[in-house]
């Protein structure tokens, strides 16, 4: 007797291990497209001409609104792909929801895809966040170990009881993903610490721990994404490139998330809302030219996050 295929299998290795590695997402074809506009952003970026990244040494928002010279480090990070103002924002808007990538969404927050499909209730995801993680010049950069909406100075009873709630029966609210257009190598992870208090020594060990007992190097070949549980305990680790040469990282960084509605009870809205307008989203989306014209689906998404806010007085989700 043949063993029933599973139908979640992302879900599956999500919800076991707090992360789930889905070889070939993009084609080399595709890879190579990406990578062009991708390097395109990071250039004006560098150069002072897109406000919006992320600089050494500052780990977490509110960020600089000056970057630092490469001397310096620079910055790690572009922000806001799919601004209207961002140039290539049509051909990030047309992976961010493409189907391969929603259809891996669908699966991991359990999503009616055949619903959708037939033009079933309102539009059951919200668009979130669209960035690109990128190597500092010059200087190495690396991020503490972290969970991203649980501050690390709770007690043992908080963390579990906001596991719990984060992750409810192990599925998040949103799902949460890297790209890699280049080979990429800086996420490391504690597989299965997303169900999980930290243990005595992962509490008691230095921020910049160089390897906790169990952690993984996240290893990513071109095309290769990694979905992974936003409060499994994990770090960044970043190799600098010279000063001017080619680009040695360029990796996708996004999340969707569950409409509001469609979320009600499974998630502190409040955090949720704090994680995704603390990066300054709501500044924008909302704009008459925010509007993607590549189907009706993204556009209702765009107005699932208009809903949820423009991100005053929200506050930040960790310090640093």
């Amino acid at each position: 007797m043949t063993t029933p295929a599973n139908p979640t299998p992302h879900l599956s290795a999500l919800q076991r291990d707090g992360f789930v590695v889905i070889p070939s997402l993009l084609t080399s074809e595709e890879i190579t497209h990406f990578r062009t506009i991708a390097t395109a952003a990071t250039t004006l970026t560098r150069a002072g001409q897109w406000p919006h990244f992320r600089t050494v040494p500052k780990q977490f928002p509110p960020w600089p609104t000056t970057p630092p010279p490469a001397s310096e480090g620079g910055i790690w990070g572009v922000q806001h792909l799919l601004h209207p103002e961002m140039p290539g924002r049509t051909e990030f808007a047309r992976f961010y929801f493409s189907a391969k990538v929603l259809a891996v969404v669908e699966e991991l927050l359990g999503v009616d895809a055949e619903k959708i499909a037939q033009g079933g209730g309102e539009e059951p995801l919200l668009m979130e966040l669209f960035n690109l993680l990128v190597a500092p010049e010059t200087k190495d950069f690396e991020l503490r170990w972290h969970r991203d909406d649980i501050q690390e100075t709770v007690t043992p009873e908080e963390e579990l009881r906001l596991l719990q709630a984060r992750s409810p029966q192990g599925r998040q609210s949103h799902a949460q993903y890297n790209l890699a257009l280049c080979p990429d190598e800086s996420l490391i992870v504690v597989p299965g610490s997303h169900r999980r208090v930290r243990t005595e020594v992962e509490r008691n060990a230095d921020p910049y721990e160089a390897e906790l007992p169990g952690q993984l190097v996240v290893k990513l070949q071109p095309g290769d994404a990694v979905f992974y549980d936003s409060n499994i305990l994990h770090r960044g680790v970043y190799k600098a490139k010279a000063e001017g040469a080619e680009e040695t990282r360029l990796t996708l960084h996004g999340c969707l998330g569950l409409n509001a509605l469609a979320s009600a009870g499974n998630e502190d809205k409040k955090v949720r809302a704090t994680a995704i307008l603390q990066h300054g989203v709501g500044a924008w989306v909302h704009r008459d030219d925010a509007a993607f014209g590549i189907g009706e689906r993204p556009e209702k998404m765009r107005a699932n996050l208009v809903a949820m806010g423009t991100g005053e007085g929200v506050g930040y989700s960790l310090q640093g």
